[in-house]
């Protein structure tokens, strides 16, 4: 369920810019009608109206997600809130402008902000985020924790960096193929990363004494 809760703009996201890309008329019909007064110009061409449908239903997501955090009096997560503030900053540029270059650049962007984060928080506050997030799953020893923390370091920089070679060289001209890279190659790189971690970690935690 949670990873569902998780993933829900993301979906969406996917969802839409593919009825967008399978049902052009009718794309542009929705985007002149919800999203006309919103562009510089007024104008939405065929080409931009799955994009721009797609993103302003993640931003209606991700806002979602959040106010039912808020409402439930539940705690939203750093994580949620970086994401919000990035999705609805790039988003928003990519709707006004109707420019899908804004929105290429929110995974970079939030991977990078988090990379950022994890170096702030370790190097100058002597706060290590990851044994925060993990220590519970993977008891580590204390001197374990700097290493994990600069590889995730590593390893989100390296997304990011990934993200714009896909989005602007490799898939340039195809912005259906970066999104289902997106969807789909990004997250698995994500999630196999983090398993293949988690086994290579497991064999620093103390075993107990029978």
């Amino acid at each position: 369920m949670k990873f569902l809760f998780d993933f829900f703009p993301l979906i969406l996201f996917f969802a839409v810019y593919k009825y967008g890309t399978g049902n052009e008329a009718a794309a542009v019909a929705l985007a002149e009608t919800w999203l006309g007064g919103m562009v510089s110009g007024g104008k939405i061409i065929a080409s931009q109206a799955p994009i721009m449908l797609a993103t302003v239903v993640g931003i209606i997501a991700t806002v979602l997600q959040v106010g039912y955090l808020l409402v439930r009096r539940r705690k939203v997560d750093t994580m949620l809130w970086v994401s919000f503030f990035v999705i609805v900053v790039f988003g928003g540029a990519t709707i006004y402008f109707h420019d899908e270059t804004f929105i290429k650049w929110k995974p970079t962007m939030l991977y990078w902000i988090f990379a950022g984060a994890l170096f702030v928080s370790q190097v100058f506050l002597k706060n290590n985020l990851m044994k925060k997030v993990m220590q519970e799953a993977l008891p580590l020893p204390d001197e374990i924790w700097p290493r994990v923390g600069f590889q995730w370091m590593a390893f989100l920089f390296f997304l990011g960096a990934l993200n714009l070679i896909m989005a602007f060289v490799v898939f340039k001209d195809n912005t259906g193929a970066w999104v289902n890279f997106k969807v789909f190659g990004m997250t698995a790189i994500f999630f196999l990363f983090s398993i293949g971690q988690a086994m290579l970690l497991v064999k620093h935690v103390p075993q107990e004494e029978a």
